[in-house]
Formats: structure tokens, sequence, C-alpha cells
């Protein structure tokens, strides 16, 4: 369709909603799962509103400098932020000042997906499960180091939630992006990492790495003879990466109903089912309040997370 109209009493006086190109930020560099996914709506929306919906990367900063650009956004409509569990639960007790509020500054659009991490490790390092991991974690202090995208990623939070858990102390890698953490960890330059799905799932597959556990309470779909890390002793161990749009705050919360529609209605097409089923993803939708409970939920989890574990972006 063309357009959507705003619903609103005066409708008949106001302009059919997009009525130009929007900018949609992917704070992080291109290539990754919430790039690609954030590809996946942009093309099914350009394609219902006949308006470019144009995909700006600003990575930096843990996706602060791009949550940051959009926080001080017109708030009418027409630039929105693809953001994360690290821009928008996690940086806010991982940095000493954050240049935005995740909260206050934002206002929620929906959920669009959760992909489960794994733990993988390098076939040398002779663990083939978890209980092997945490053995030689001990006897080994410091000396097992695991890879993240970033400092604030859901895989850095993972490996520190796991030396909480059990003892251990696994030294933090981090790289600029998962890509490069994956490619030394193929490598054998570090022994671990918590990757999202997708990135894990093909080195698994072709035994270039091991898989010794899923960091969400469920199994992940792609992977059902993985058990998770609850089930492998560490109870309670629930994390996992999501992703979800978010306008400034103080957009009309007509805009906010009509991208909602549009962006849910964009996961349900075909062609996004079948993208976000290769990357592992679960694709999610709902409300923009549902989103805003997650929002507010989350950053009370990694809040303790954080805090217990010491770790620190700055």
């Amino acid at each position: 369709m063309a357009g959507l109209a705003a619903a609103s009493s005066d409708a008949a006086d106001t302009p059919a909603f997009p009525a130009k190109s929007l900018r949609f930020v992917v704070p992080f560099p291109a290539g990754g799962p919430l790039d690609i996914a954030a590809r996946v709506i942009a093309q099914e929306l350009t394609r219902a509103w006949k308006q470019p919906v144009i995909i700006d990367n600003r990575p930096g900063a843990g996706g602060n400098i791009g949550a940051d650009y959009v926080a001080k956004s017109a708030p009418d409509g027409y630039t929105i932020v693809m953001g994360a569990v690290s821009t928008h639960a996690i940086n806010v007790s991982l940095y000493r000042k954050l240049p935005y509020d995740p909260v206050r500054d934002f206002a929620p659009v929906t959920l669009v997906t959760t992909v489960p991490n794994v733990l993988v490790v390098h076939p040398a390092l002779p663990a083939r499960n978890v209980r092997d991991l945490i053995g030689l974690g001990k006897a080994r202090p410091g000396q097992l180091h695991f890879a993240s995208g970033g400092s604030g990623s859901a895989g850095h939070l993972a490996g520190e939630l796991f030396n909480t858990m059990t003892g251990v102390r696994m030294t933090h890698i981090p790289y600029k992006g998962a890509a490069p953490a994956v490619t030394d960890l193929l490598g054998g330059h570090v022994e671990l990492m918590f990757d999202n799905l997708a990135s894990a799932l093909p080195n698994v597959q072709n035994t270039r790495l091991r898989a010794l556990a899923v960091t969400t309470r469920q199994r992940a779909a792609h992977m059902q003879s993985i058990p998770t890390l609850d089930e492998s002793g560490l109870r309670g161990f629930d994390i996992g990466t999501w992703f979800g749009v978010l306008a400034p705050a103080g957009t009309p919360r007509e805009i906010i109903v009509l991208l909602n529609s549009a962006i849910v209605q964009a996961l349900n097409t075909a062609i996004a089912q079948e993208r976000f089923a290769a990357l592992g993803a679960i694709t999610t939708g709902g409300t923009p309040e549902q989103f805003g409970a997650l929002i507010q939920a989350e950053i009370s989890k990694y809040e303790k997370i954080v805090k217990a574990s010491g770790a620190s972006a700055d």
C-alpha cells in the first residue's frame, strides 16, 4: 500500500505516514545478525509503504553511538533504531556515564526477535561438556580466554555470569564485533566464546567448533541435542540476545501504532520468516507496552549481573 493515514481526529488534515523516506539506524557494523534483521524489515517496509527505508550503520561504543543519535533525533517517526539487549539493557549498568537514558529517551515500538547464545570451544580444548570446562577453568585460573563481540555484549555478560556462578576465572577478550572474535576462536588464539546461534551453527556443524551448552533456559531449535547451561548445573542461567525497534521519546502515539503494525506484519511475511529462521532467531513481535516491560525487566536483571561480576566498559 502506498501509505498509512495517521489515525487521529483530524486525519483529513494530517499527511499520510510515511510521506518520505525513513532512516533505520543500526548501532552495530554491517553483516551481523542485528544488521541482517534490520535489512529484512527495511526491505518489507519499503515494499509495503512505497517509501525507502534506509539502513544507517552507526557502530561504536557498544552500540551507544547509534542509539544516542536516535535518542536525539526529531520525534516524528522518520528516524528509528534497531536496539539490542546491549544498548537498552546492559550498557546502562556497564558504562559509568551513558549519553542517553534507555527508557526515558525512547518510545518502544516492538520486540523483533530473540537469538540464543551458544557456549562453543575450540576442538583442541579437552572439554566435552560444561563440567569438564569448569574443571579446566579451576585448574588453570586466568588461563582460559573467552572472546566476545565487545564489552557489554550478551556474550561478554554470559562469560562473566559463568565466572560468577562457577567460581572459574576466565579472562575476557573483547573484539570489535563478533566476526573477528570468531576468527580468532577458529584459529585457536582464544579457547571459547558465548557466540550467537546464527554464527555458531555452521562452525559446529562442520566440527570446527564444539558446542557445550545453550545460554537460554530453552534449548535452541537448531541444536536440540545441546543442553542448556541451566540443565548443565548452572541453575537459573538465562542470557540471550534480543533486538527491537524504538523511536525517539515524544514520537506521537499514532505513529508508534502505525510503525508497530507495519513491522509486525513484516515479521510475519514468508521472506522474513525464512531469513530469521536461518539466523536461528525466534521472531517475536508484540505491543509497544510489552517491549517496554521487557526492557525494564532486562535492565534490572543485567544490573545484578554487572554488579556481581565487576564488569565495566570504561
